[in-house]
């Protein structure tokens, strides 16, 4: 086989892998925030009331602030 004809090969490959990786992700992405979006606040609101609490602004923002600290682990 011929050397540039080789190396071609291997750069069209390699960007043909990079686009599909690039589409494969974005793709898996889009689909896992669907299944599973983030909690904001007014969620934690909504769920604090379906509980019997009352959702005040300091008590939401102390679990926002434990569950920041519980994704940064």
């Amino acid at each position: 086989m011929n050397l540039g004809l080789a190396i071609v090969l291997i750069i069209v490959a390699l960007g043909i892998g990079l686009v599909g990786g690039f589409y494969g992700a974005r793709a898996y992405m889009k689909k896992y925030f669907k299944d599973n979006p983030p909690i904001n606040e007014d969620m934690i609101v909504a769920m604090m009331s379906q509980m019997g609490q009352k959702p005040s602004a300091k008590k939401v923002n102390q679990v926002m602030n434990m569950m920041k600290h519980q994704q940064g682990r």
